[in-house]
């Protein structure tokens, strides 16, 4: 029997600073830290837990824009609740910051309404699949060839992962020469059965990046992320036409017509999203809607432990980030993480994601 009317009584917002274990870097972008915002939902006695990855200001808007907007709806309302958030981010802006604030809110509500009502997330959501797959995902720019080695034979001769990810486009595309290097390093690590996936992160021109991909042909590289900034669809198309591994990007999208226009060009041969970033579960389930329309798979980036539950109820999902960032987070903050051995996350049979905060590990990292 489901439970009556309840309301959201409260959203609170806190924020999270955890230095990097060794410096990190992309073909674009290095950092040292990663910041979670976490966000914790009341209502009918229960709490649900959301996060994105991203600057601490976000927790104001959580508190100051988008508590108030979804205080006292249903907690079974999820979409009337995704619809008030909406409205409070319409001057401020739909898109950017206020999208990942928006969320970290709707995945901690449907967290919420699913513990509410004693089921696992993604069972409330409809699973298509008992288990999603996952490939590790890290060799950051930054590190040398051993630590590039530990880190792939980790995830693919002792948690059997069989598919892994390296960052390319070091230093924003001027020092292809190592990238090539590193590339072949990363097939001499993992074997000749091990699927070998490369992220650009948008360091090349198109041109660049075609001629790179025939430089490494004997690697078998299958998965190309981002070989030009995510806003050059043409780009992204020219690359997807000239080259034998799949073609991805989208990480970066907060609004529909973001996806709609990247499908709508052609540009990807797989669309990504972030569940932490592209407006929470409920607007993750319209982009895989937009990604089928097309005829497109879906591949979920970062934070898994938020993404499995939603993956888990995507019938056109293909894979999931298991990145190392991420991972060595949700590990650190949360009770009831997932074993990826083998190359597949099962999401938890917990009601609701079947995390449990360990707010006394999180508060020596806490800056809001």
């Amino acid at each position: 029997m489901s439970p009556g009317p309840a309301p959201v009584t409260a959203i609170r917002a806190s924020a999270y600073t955890i230095p990097t274990d060794a410096p990190e870097a992309d073909g674009t972008y290095g950092w040292d830290s990663t910041t979670l915002v976490l966000v914790e939902a009341d209502g009918g006695g229960k709490t649900g837990l959301g996060w994105t990855y991203a600057p601490a200001a976000a927790a104001a808007l959580v508190e100051d824009l988008l508590g108030p907007a979804v205080h006292g709806t249903d907690v079974l309302d999820v979409p009337a609740a995704a619809a008030a958030m909406a409205r409070a981010v319409r001057n401020p802006g739909r898109t950017g910051l206020a999208s990942y604030a928006v969320s970290a809110v709707d995945c901690a509500l449907w967290d919420l309404k699913a513990r509410l009502l004693g089921v696992p997330l993604h069972k409330l959501l409809g699973a298509v699949r008992d288990s999603v797959a996952v490939y590790g995902s890290g060799g950051f720019t930054t590190y040398n060839e051993d630590h590039l080695r530990d880190q792939l034979q980790g995830w693919a001769l002792e948690q059997h992962i069989p598919r892994v990810k390296i960052k390319i486009g070091q230093d924003g595309g001027t020092n292809v020469a190592r990238d090539l290097e590193r590339i072949r390093q990363a097939r001499t690590a993992v074997g000749p059965g091990t699927e070998l996936f490369v992220d650009a992160n948008g360091g090349y021109t198109a041109k660049q990046a075609v001629r790179v991909m025939r430089e490494v042909e004997a690697e078998h590289v299958t998965w190309f992320e981002e070989p030009v900034s995510s806003d050059d669809l043409a780009g992204l198309r020219a690359v997807r036409a000239a080259v034998d591994a799949d073609v991805a990007a989208g990480e970066y999208g907060t609004g529909l017509p973001y996806f709609q226009r990247m499908c709508g060009a052609d540009a990807v041969d797989c669309l990504q999203a972030d569940v932490s970033r592209c407006g929470g579960i409920s607007e993750w389930l319209r982009v895989a809607a937009v990604a089928a329309a097309h005829g497109l798979e879906l591949s979920g980036h970062c934070a898994p432990h938020l993404s499995a539950a939603v993956a888990a109820a995507t019938p056109n999902f293909r894979h999931l980030e298991w990145f190392h960032d991420h991972v060595r987070i949700e590990n650190l903050f949360f009770d009831g993480t997932l074993d990826p051995d083998g190359g597949w996350v099962r999401p938890s049979d917990a009601p609701g994601n079947g995390l449990a905060f360990r707010a006394a590990d999180a508060a020596p990292y806490r800056v809001r």
